[in-house]
């Protein structure tokens, strides 16, 4: 078929042109489009007289006119994929910007499209732009540890929508690095906390760090264990609430290890007794503050203030303590003070107003301080006239200006307070509790009793806590050896807050004259209880001296079991003794010997030593279900390491103590069994004291130790006084 200018319409008279002038010279077949000049390279052929009324026309009569080879040695095929080549239209699914460029002419054409493509563009380049100054920012925080010039840097960016990813980058930067950059991480973190970066931008980035927790895992072996202390570190810090772990939890995959680092947090960091100070010290922070310290200084800046007026110093010292875990002692110090000295209650109070709004005090921490006034208000009244109507006097205040929310506190009369909870509910839970703790007694089974306590407690009201604590004690002491030993393997295991085990202890002394009618050895079994609660860490010694301070008459039972537990724990291996007193050793199985579990400890870590996995040696000692004992790891593994210069078990407990599986307290207990038996090791081990002072030395650098503590040649902790 011929094609001539009276069968072509204009539009394909345009096509053919365009065709014609993207078209490689070299690959043109003899089916020439030939433009009106002819090129030079191409051979002059006889013209029909009708190819002068026309640009573009085909050599009528040409032999080679239906031939489709090509005399030119370039392939014009297209390349693989059938996208390739000049002159084509490219792939089906191409969508590179150069070869589907916006056509201002198109028909179809919007402007809408050209802003769009570069706003998107824009963001992209945006973003990335903002990755490598995240990096670089955070590497020059690693090296200069300058909070301040870290904060004007970030918000000079000027670009704080993309600041999760800088929490992001600090967190997995610091996760591959020493304890030094993961306690300078938090403590930025802290420090920019709604000031820099904004709330939703710090919950978005650990968001996004469990979501890599799978990705960290590959090159940081221990990344589940680091992200979950991150997080616990934050929910201490008050950055992140605690309803993030429980909506991360439902937004994860079963599967991921992002769960692992969620369980990890709430079960090895959050839910253990004192656990914001252990989380704050694990890395080495606030190692030289002591609460009485940190009570000091905001003693003082709070006195300062009253005289001075500054609030931007009273709030520079705030910051300055990075306690934001312990502010609630700042709002406790600062009523009080307000209620002593009334001509200062407008000024502590406008501090504490600004603080709130700012930021810088958050809601709960407020809530708690005030709530602590509350519980001691009785006391306050001995010192403070009409103590109870002024404090109601300053909520009434501080809640009519709007930074003070009434519902999250307590109640002041004590007639409402009592009646906080249901007597209908208080019966049936004590009758529930007493049947499931004599199911507990025949089967053994704790899980069993967890859900109990799940279910018939979802609230984790304190006073049903202290209830089943006295309900367990009380039935326990009525019973056998083997009973009693399982009662306090229970109360170990179920993790109360140590309030409500006190509250239960109180509890259980105001009705010892009832009990000593059926059990007339009720000041030893009590005495016995309390002690073995102290060893097994479910109380602290200062729990005990709150229980005691409720009993201060000298001839009360309540005095007689304190002073008796104290003497139980002064003796020498006292906490040995306490734990074989029932014959379990720390087991529910009746039986299970204090030598036994040394047998089991010595042997894990010689399999250890000798070449066994690590993994199998921590699996192992949780199987022990003895953490009150875990010093004895501590005690066989320096004394290894002091024999045979072993650095791989060395390691091992740097990695049991960065895991949490053994506490400060128990590292301090270890080493001083250690110190106690250096005359033995050293018959075997001439420079035994000397190595022993190097070890201490460098388990303070670890933050195993805390720095002040030293060892006699007796094994005692010159500030703790273990043994």
């Amino acid at each position: 078929m011929e094609f001539t200018d009276r069968k072509l319409s204009n539009e394909h008279k345009e096509q053919l042109r365009s065709a014609s002038e993207s078209a490689d010279p070299l690959s043109v077949s003899p089916l020439q489009i030939s433009p009106l000049k002819l090129s030079p390279k191409s051979p002059k052929s006889p013209r029909s007289p009708g190819d002068r009324q026309s640009k573009h026309v085909t050599e009528r009569g040409s032999p080679l006119k239906n031939r489709r080879n090509s005399h030119s040695p370039r392939d014009g095929r297209p390349k693989k994929g059938g996208c390739g080549g000049k002159g084509t239209w490219g792939g089906l699914m191409d969508t590179d910007d150069h070869v589907h460029a916006i056509d201002p002419n198109d028909p179809n054409y919007t402007s809408s499209e050209d802003t769009e493509r570069t706003s998107t563009k824009d963001m992209i380049a945006t973003f990335e732009d903002y990755k490598k100054k995240a990096i670089i920012l955070v590497e020059e925080y690693f090296q200069n540890d300058d909070i301040t010039s870290t904060a004007n840097e970030l918000r000079e960016l000027g670009m704080s929508c993309y600041d999760f990813y800088f929490v992001k980058k600090l967190v997995s930067m610091a996760m591959d690095r020493h304890d030094k950059e993961k306690e300078m991480a938090a403590v930025l973190l802290s420090a920019l906390y709604a000031e820099v970066i904004k709330p939703q931008q710090v919950y978005k980035g650990f968001s996004k760090l469990l979501e890599s927790a799978d990705d960290f895992i590959v090159d940081i072996p221990d990344a589940v264990d680091i992200l979950a202390l991150f997080i616990a570190r934050a929910v201490v810090d008050d950055i992140l609430p605690p309803a993030f772990l429980a909506k991360a939890n439902s937004s994860l995959p079963e599967d991921s290890k992002g769960i692992e680092v969620i369980k990890r947090a709430e079960k090895s960091y959050l839910s253990a007794p004192l656990h914001a100070e252990i989380i704050e010290r694990r890395w080495g922070g606030s190692k030289n503050k002591t609460v009485e310290d940190v009570k000091d200084k905001i003693n003082n800046l709070l006195i300062e203030y009253v005289v001075s007026g500054e609030k931007k110093e009273a709030f520079r010292c705030i910051k300055d303590l990075n306690m934001r875990f312990f502010h609630h002692e700042i709002v406790k110090r600062a009523i009080i003070m307000a209620m002593e000295k009334q001509q200062a209650e407008n000024r502590l109070l406008d501090l504490l107003k600004k603080a709130t709004e700012e930021g810088l005090i958050n809601s709960s921490q407020l809530s708690k301080g005030i709530n602590r006034i509350i519980d001691n208000i009785d006391d306050l009244s001995l010192d403070i006239p009409n103590a109870r109507v002024t404090l109601q006097s300053i909520i009434s205040k501080a809640a009519s200006e709007g930074w003070l929310c009434i519902s999250s506190l307590k109640s002041l009369s004590k007639e409402i307070e009592k009646q906080a909870i249901d007597e209908k509910l208080v019966k049936e839970f004590k009758l529930k509790a007493q049947s499931m703790i004599k199911e507990y007694f025949l089967s053994g089974e704790i899980v069993e009793v967890s859900r109990f306590l799940e279910s018939e407690n979802s609230s984790c009201l304190a006073e049903l806590n202290a209830i089943f604590v006295k309900k367990l004690i009380t039935l326990a002491m009525d019973r056998k050896n083997r009973e009693k030993e399982m009662a306090s393997v229970l109360l170990s295991s179920v993790c109360f807050p140590a309030d409500d085990v006190v509250n239960g202890f109180v509890m259980l002394i105001d009705s010892a004259e009832d009990t000593a009618l059926d059990i007339p050895i009720v000041v030893e079994d009590l005495a016995m209880f309390l002690a073995r609660a102290e060893v097994d860490e479910v109380l602290t010694p200062q729990h005990m001296e709150e229980i005691g301070s409720q009993f201060f008459e000298p001839n009360s039972i309540g005095n007689k079991v304190v002073l008796m537990a104290k003497s139980l724990l002064k003796g020498r291996l006292s906490g040995e003794r306490i734990l074989r007193c029932w014959g379990g050793g720390g087991s529910s199985s009746n039986g299970w010997a204090i030598e036994d579990v040394k047998d089991k400890i010595r042997k894990l870590l010689e399999e250890f030593e000798s070449g066994g996995d690590a993994k199998e040696a921590y699996r192992c000692i949780k199987e022990l279900g003895m953490p009150f004992f875990h010093h004895e790891v501590v005690k066989k593994s320096l004394v290894i390491i002091i024999e045979k210069k072993n650095e791989r078990l060395w390691g091992f407990l740097k990695e049991c103590f960065s895991m949490g599986l053994i506490t400060m307290y128990q590292m301090t207990k270890g080493f001083a069994r250690v110190a106690e038996s250096l005359d033995d090791l050293a018959l075997d081990v001439p420079d035994a004291e000397k190595q022993f002072k190097d070890y201490v030395e460098r388990a303070k650098v670890e933050g195993w130790l805390d720095s002040t503590v030293s060892f006699n040649r007796l094994g005692h902790s010159m500030e703790n006084g273990f043994c």
